[in-house]
């Protein structure tokens, strides 16, 4: 009898080109395919709730997939860390409905983004947060943050070569506060466009820096020109943290 099952996976990201797979380059969906096929005694094909980057890291990314297999559901996690590298642990698993789909049915997703603000870089952070050797006000990018809150369009903070799809997004809350030697943002979303965290973090960096004002910031948001927003910041610093359904 066949099954749906969703699984909640976390990984780092440092070691793959991305979620999605792709010729020639080593990522998370080929690595989940391969090694999960063991366990289930057939090839198995997982749909994830987003197609994380290169570098980028997941605390609570979601996938599901149809299988025909007799493990329990109980018995999958305990079973996947035996097949699994040590950079992929699935952390949960249960039976979903039949024609259930992790991305289709997402309902919202929390993105985290880490800067280590220090004049020297640390070695053992290099993989895990952006390294901005300047002092950032985090009291002014939070203020700055709390303007993307709400439906806006976000055609400021979208890269080229994503999908063609509405720029218009809503953000449910974000925040900006320091977490011990790091900053970290906060974004809970109901849809985000392709490197649109990544964007905005340039842009809302810039704020940290006293380089743009917050009204300067609510004007590029304004504007919909990405060529008048902040640099890409680089994808080792964020993380999928939570999909909501």
């Amino acid at each position: 009898m066949e099954r749906t099952l969703k699984l909640t996976i976390a990984y780092d990201g440092t070691a793959y080109h991305g979620f999605q797979r792709q010729a020639g380059a080593l990522t998370i969906q080929q690595v989940l395919e391969e090694r999960l096929a063991k366990i289930f005694g057939h090839p198995v094909k997982v749909t994830a709730a987003g197609r994380t980057d290169a570098g980028v890291h997941a605390y609570g990314q979601v996938i599901s997939l149809k299988t025909t297999g007799s493990i329990p559901t109980d018995r999958v996690a305990p079973a996947a860390r035996g097949v699994l590298p040590d950079d992929i642990v699935v952390t949960a698993a249960e039976e979903a409905p039949a024609g259930f789909n992790a991305r289709r049915a997402a309902k919202s997703k929390v993105y985290l983004y880490r800067i280590y603000p220090a004049a020297m870089p640390d070695p053992f952070l290099r993989n895990y947060a952006w390294h901005l050797p300047a002092a950032l006000d985090v009291a002014a990018m939070h203020a700055a943050v709390q303007q993307t809150v709400g439906e806006h369009d976000f055609s400021a903070f979208r890269a080229a070569g994503g999908a063609a799809v509405s720029p218009v997004r809503t953000i449910l809350a974000a925040s900006c506060r320091r977490e011990g030697r790091l900053i970290e943002f906060f974004f809970w979303g109901t849809g985000f466009l392709y490197h649109m965290v990544r964007n905005l973090v340039g842009t809302l960096a810039e704020v940290g820096r006293g380089r743009l004002s917050g009204a300067g910031f609510a004007a590029i948001l304004a504007a919909r020109d990405r060529r008048l927003a902040g640099i890409t910041a680089p994808p080792q610093g964020l993380y999928l943290q939570k999909v909501y359904y």
